[in-house]
């Protein structure tokens, strides 16, 4: 795959094939195929951390932690027996509060890849909270969802009004209506140029941006830009997305670049939507489907 080009790079079978995902050896253990942590989930929403989850692992990667509220954390075990579940102290607002950051700082030398937004509100405690665990996160993949990527319009730059800007390349996922909240332009602005928006806020932000849709687009400080059209209008579901960024976060656990496990992932997830549409039909089937679909399509992607 191409890593620069001056025109849209589609994302089809010929493309995948052309940018295989790593493989682990075939002695490697749970450790070499990546270890990954999913921060999110609260007392209104646990099933989004669990559906993330799931897909994380039907993605490839090999050892699992979930840190979620404390509320919550026992149910999600039960619905997780394959992972560790940390439960965090909660806020009133349903977030997670800053100490929060002493159960996680143990992990930051031990994890691949970490997904961190599924299912959490309170918008201003989640940028807190991302906001002290980035600078010990380095050298870890990060994929922001849903409230986490609030971190864009509450940086929290002691009173500067220089732009916000990520110090590593993460990866975020956000629809026409987010990209909205954090861009600050007008969601009719977003439909119109999807291509311009995502290429901007992938440029001011440092981060590689899926702009989730009918056709998706991805943009990347470096490299690409690439649009995935598939799927259907099924995939416009509750939990679909925590599905998407699960699937993301697993790829990069095991090895791919952010922008290899953005655009895979963006088309695992439409390529499961339509596998789905052929057993339920178009309307109907649900996010928790999504993630079974995902082992058989890597291989078929593999080797067609």
């Amino acid at each position: 795959m191409p890593l620069a080009s001056t025109h849209m790079i589609t994302i089809d079978s010929a493309a995948l094939r052309a940018w295989p995902l790593p493989m682990p050896p075939a002695e490697g253990d749970k450790e070499r195929r990546g270890h990954v942590l999913i921060l999110g989930g609260s007392c209104e929403m646990p099933g989004a951390v669990i559906l993330a989850a799931t897909a994380a692992l039907r993605a490839g990667a090999g050892k699992l932690t979930i840190a979620t509220g404390a509320s919550v954390a026992q149910l999600v075990a039960l619905a997780m027996p394959e992972a560790r579940v940390i439960g965090l102290r909660e806020t009133a607002e349903g977030g997670f509060e800053r100490d929060a950051l002493a159960a996680l700082d143990p992990l930051a030398d031990k994890v691949d890849a970490v997904l961190i937004g599924p299912g959490m509100q309170d918008e201003a405690a989640t940028a807190a909270l991302v906001r002290a665990l980035l600078p010990r996160l380095q050298g870890v993949k990060v994929v922001l969802d849903a409230n986490a990527m609030g971190i864009v319009t509450n940086p929290d730059l002691d009173g500067e009004n220089a732009p916000f800007r990520f110090a590593e390349t993460v990866i975020l996922t956000p629809h026409a209506g987010e990209m909205a909240h954090l861009s600050g332009n007008p969601k009719e602005d977003i439909l119109a140029d999807p291509d311009g928006a995502a290429r901007d806020a992938a440029q001011a932000w440092n981060a590689v941006v899926a702009l989730k849709g009918a056709r998706t687009v991805i943009s990347a400080p470096q490299g690409g830009p690439w649009q995935h059209q598939g799927g259907n209008v099924g995939l416009a579901i509750s939990g679909s997305g925590d599905t998407l960024a699960g699937i993301i976060a697993g790829l990069a656990a095991r090895g791919a670049t952010l922008a290899q496990a953005t655009c895979w992932g963006v088309a695992l997830h439409a390529q499961a939507g339509e596998q789905l549409a052929l057993r339920f039909g178009i309307l109907g089937y649900l996010a928790r489907e999504i993630p079974a679909e995902i082992p058989a399509l890597m291989e078929q992607a593999a080797s067609s």
